[in-house]
């Protein structure tokens, strides 16, 4: 089969590979749309030692079971393998599993090829009407959807009437946005440098997309519900400043460092920060639900290109050169 290796940082190579083969339990999924994750970039820039070279990453996917009695099922994955039986996994907290794998790292090859590898327990059935490439988004709407939903149930007042806001403009921040809106949220900001995925944000909903440090930008201690998207020193700082007296920060994003957050002030004001990795295998399915009827509006923010050109799209994401805040990549 085809696949794009990852060899080393900045190097990507679309190669013939070995088909996987499925082991007990698990399943042969041919892949219909992939999708480019923040971690993926992460790997790219030689920045994830989970994920060393040479290997073939991706996590977002969709596709057909090719083979076995389920053989041309139509499914989306849930890339988060674990285990089953440890306290975590029995109370439902399945992404907080000691022994959790998720495929696209060792020993788990990832979906940026023909096939991939999964268990049985792992796939999601899809509808007939539901395209692959809307498929794939079922992971990293998951992602947004448990971070707004941790966060909500640390607030003080009603998300109704709570003043959002989300650091970063892409899949994961521009997904939280959407989620809060869906959850009832109505005073949402998103903070975003890049231009082109302002604009991108301001199509998708009606939210405050602003320039960081713009007039635009929420006013300082006026903010319920923060939702930092990036990871970054200066998102960090950027919450710690917005965020009001008892409010919620959730910290979603996993780049280098940890400086920022101002520490003196979340004690002294009694802020709430929470972070959050994954989700559960209910949030799951619930953004499967949703994207079934549509619930997530007008995907007008995801754009597609071909497998075999993803050295040229993680380039072109590298640069800043794209307006979408997700590529989907089509075998």
């Amino acid at each position: 089969m085809k696949a794009l290796m990852y060899l080393a940082p900045g190097a990507l190579e679309y190669r013939e590979v070995p088909i996987p083969v499925a082991g007990s339990g698990e399943l042969l999924v041919k892949v219909e749309a992939v999708g480019i994750c923040g971690s993926d970039m992460h790997a790219y820039h030689g920045h994830d030692d989970r994920r060393p070279p040479p290997l073939v990453l991706g996590h977002e996917a969709a596709g057909v079971i090719a083979e076995g009695p389920r053989r041309g099922q139509r499914v989306t994955i849930n890339p988060l393998v674990t285990c089953g039986h440890c306290e975590f996994c029995i109370a439902g907290d399945t992404h907080l599993c000691e022994q959790r794998q998720i495929i696209s790292m060792p020993p788990r090859p990832g979906a940026f090829g023909d096939y991939v590898t999964i268990p049985e327990r792992n796939v999601v059935m899809i509808p007939d009407a539901m395209p692959f490439n809307v498929a794939a988004l079922a992971e990293p709407l998951a992602v947004s959807w448990h971070a707004v939903r941790i966060g909500v149930e640390l607030l003080r007042r009603p998300l109704a009437v709570a003043s959002c806001c989300v650091l970063g403009g892409g899949a994961i921040g521009l997904g939280a946005a959407l989620v809060l809106r869906r959850f009832g949220a109505h005073d949402i900001h998103l903070g975003e440098p890049n231009e082109k995925r302002r604009a991108t944000a301001a199509a998708a909903l009606t939210l405050n997309a602003y320039a960081p440090g713009s007039h635009d930008e929420p006013p300082a201690a006026s903010v319920d519900f923060v939702i930092d998207a990036v990871g970054a020193k200066a998102t960090r700082e950027a919450a710690s400043r917005l965020v009001k007296p008892g409010g919620v920060i959730v910290h979603a994003g996993l780049l280098p460092g940890q400086e920022g957050f101002d520490v003196r002030r979340i004690t002294l004001q009694e802020v709430t920060v929470r972070g959050t990795y994954c989700y559960t295998q209910g949030d799951f399915r619930d953004v499967v639900d949703t994207l079934a009827v549509n619930g997530f509006g007008d995907l007008n923010w995801v754009a597609q290109m071909q497998l075999s050109a993803g050295a040229q799209a993680f380039a072109a994401i590298d640069q800043g050169e794209l307006a979408a805040a997700k590529i989907i990549l089509i075998p």
